[in-house]
Order: C-alpha cells, then sequence, then structure tokens
C-alpha cells in the first residue's frame, strides 16, 4: 500500500483497535498468478508484541488450499468519505477521498484439530454475539460437530502491519475543521466515523 509519511499509522496499538473495530475484512491469496479474494470476519488478538488474525473459511471454498503455501494479505478498510473542495480555502483544488485502511501480512496456520476449531466458533461468538452464547451451548453435540467439519479455522501470524490515515493532514486547520462539520452532520455513518478520526488527528 502506498503510504506518504504524512498518512501513516505508525502506532501498533491504533492498528489493532481499527482492526477490531473493523473486522469484517478480505483475505487475499494468489493461484498461478491470479489473485483470490474472500470476505470474512475475523477475530483480532495479540500475543506479547506478536498480532493474530483468525478466522475460518467454508469447506467449499478451497481458497484454504492456498493457505499453507504462501504468504498472505488481509485488507481492513471501512469508513471512507469524499471530500469536496468547497471546503478548501482556495478555488485552485481537486477533489479526493479520505480514508483509514490497514493492511496486515502474514503466515498461516491451519487449525485442522477439532478442539481448536472448536475454540476458534466460542471465540468468534464471543467478540460478535455474546448473547448467542447460551444458545450455542445448548445446541446438541453432534449438530455442532457437524458445523465444524463444514469449516476450515486458520489463524495468521502478522509479520507486516500497513496503516494508512488520509483525513485532509495536507490541509489547513480552518480547513480542516469545515470538512469535520459537514461530515459530523452528514447522515452517513462512515462520513461521521471519518469526522471522528479527523477530530483525534488534529488533537495528537
Amino acid at each position: 500500500m502506498y503510504i506518504p509519511k504524512l498518512n501513516s499509522m505508525e502506532d501498533v496499538a491504533e492498528a489493532v483497535a481499527f482492526m477490531q473495530q473493523y473486522s469484517f475484512a478480505t483475505i487475499v491469496t494468489a493461484k498461478d498468478n491470479l489473485p483470490v479474494a474472500t470476505h470474512l470476519p475475523f477475530v483480532i488478538i495479540q500475543r506479547n508484541d506478536t498480532v493474530f488474525l483468525r478466522s475460518h473459511f467454508a469447506r467449499a471454498n478451497e481458497q484454504w488450499m492456498q493457505l499453507d503455501s504462501q504468504s498472505v494479505l488481509v485488507i481492513f478498510s471501512e469508513p471512507h468519505a469524499y471530500i469536496s473542495p468547497v471546503h478548501y480555502e482556495k478555488e485552485l483544488n481537486v477533489p479526493t477521498w479520505n480514508y483509514v485502511a490497514v493492511h496486515a501480512y502474514g503466515r498461516t496456520t491451519l487449525l485442522d484439530d477439532t478442539a481448536q476449531a472448536y475454540e476458534l466458533l466460542e471465540a468468534t461468538i464471543n467478540t460478535y454475539d455474546p448473547a448467542y452464547q447460551a444458545q450455542w451451548n445448548n445446541l446438541p453435540q453432534d449438530f455442532k460437530l457437524k458445523m465444524i467439519k463444514g469449516i476450515v479455522a486458520f489463524e495468521i501470524e502478522v509479520t507486516d502491519l500497513q496503516g494508512k490515515k488520509k483525513l485532509s493532514q495536507n490541509k489547513t486547520a480552518i480547513e480542516q475543521q469545515r470538512i469535520i462539520d459537514h461530515l459530523s452532520a452528514s447522515n452517513n455513518t462512515q462520513e461521521q466515523d471519518i469526522a471522528a478520526y479527523m477530530k483525534l488527528n488534529m488533537k495528537s
């Protein structure tokens, strides 16, 4: 990912928090020089100083067969907003787009053991729908095992984490505030999120 120094997200904790908030991401591999992508919910954790991404494929999705043979890329990208030049002080300007994104590269381990896959499903439930846990606990064990056989669980050890915050850092404080005010008043939640990130970025 092209990241000008002005837009670089250097703080690993900030990148992890972003991935956890926008955790429905895109995993990209390659087969015969052709990119292959799947959209998956991820559980993001840290062990000591290492970040791990955990998820699962449907077993029928053959992309999982590529995981052990190459590095993978997972793209976390959610809030974005069109920025009109109407907010700028000088007329000699063009439109742009503000956004936040994190690219995570890493090595994959398949969680072949049934207990490991079961643990991943539990972690996914706890992350996305804790209220469902009681219902899950009461499901028949043979039903759960059937579900587990239909997935391929995996874990990615992140070896390179690239974060980018394109938030009008190259504009004046007056221009940034105009953009923040405009996006904050929007009914579009993504535009509201970008406004919130811009406010944080101005304070930092």
